[in-house]
């Protein structure tokens, strides 16, 4: 099991500052790089782009904590979040859940290279009465991230191996070399559909099912299905796939 230190925070009184104060030191303390198995380092407060960062690969990771793991995290400045997804510092995020016994219950990592402007929700400006009014921020939604992109080192108590972990990471690092949003949103969107099959092997047909779906979110595009083959052809190519028979894949 693991705890969140209470005796850390005995002279705070901010609530938000004692949940910063137990799970930055927690997590400094036992979280290990997912890229390379280095132990990772804690920037100085206040730096604007990560929390922490690997002295090995140069890998940031920023940290967000909470007593549930729904599908909607809060984060900071919309329009700078927006910026930072196409920035060379834009950096993975570690979530970590805790129970009100300060026990750790999640603690999850999503590879930077997974995360879009479709992901970040705009929030509504902040009201004229508010000290920053005006201010627009934004959340993190999780639902439209693939399950492949959600590399736990524990879930629901459970911890994972250390060398699953780092071979979860490995697994699609092929996605940092496409730049262009909308190629990343396609090889996405298609294992997204991947998973809603909930099945090791599937066939073309099945993922042609979803053309519907995938036409509401690419209107302009009228070859939905040449763009499902091509896709499967690239996540076979990265041996994300394998293909099987004719018209069959599976799931590496």
């Amino acid at each position: 099991m693991h705890f969140l230190d209470l005796d850390l925070v005995k002279n705070y009184k901010s609530n938000s500052q004692k949940a910063r104060v137990m799970t930055e030191f927690w997590t400094g303390e036992n979280i290990f790089c997912p890229s390379c198995w280095d132990s990772i380092s804690h920037y100085d407060n206040n730096k604007p782009v990560a929390d922490f960062f690997c002295k090995g690969c140069k890998e940031d990771y920023e940290l967000k904590s909470g007593t549930s793991l729904g599908n909607k995290i809060t984060d900071w400045a919309y329009s700078t979040m927006i910026e930072r997804l196409w920035s060379d510092n834009n950096p993975n995020f570690f979530f970590l859940n805790y129970k009100k016994s300060y026990e750790i219950n999640n603690f999850v990592v999503i590879p930077k290279h997974y995360f879009t402007s479709e992901i970040i929700e705009k929030r509504k400006p902040l009201p004229i009465t508010a000290r920053r009014a005006g201010w627009i921020g934004c959340n993190i939604l999780l639902s439209p991230i693939p399950e492949s992109g959600k590399i736990f080192y524990i879930k629901n108590w459970e911890q994972r191996n250390k060398k699953e972990i780092l071979q979860n990471w490995n697994k699609t690092l092929f996605l940092r070399d496409k730049k262009s949003p909308d190629s990343k949103g396609w090889i996405l969107d298609i294992m997204k559909c991947i998973e809603m099959l909930h099945k090791q092997e599937f066939t073309l047909q099945e993922m042609y099912n979803f053309e519907p779906t995938l036409k509401l979110k690419y209107p302009n595009n009228n070859f939905i299905k040449d763009k499902i083959r091509q896709q499967l052809q690239f996540l076979r190519d990265k041996r994300y796939l394998k293909f099987v028979s004719s018209g069959k894949y599976r799931v590496l």
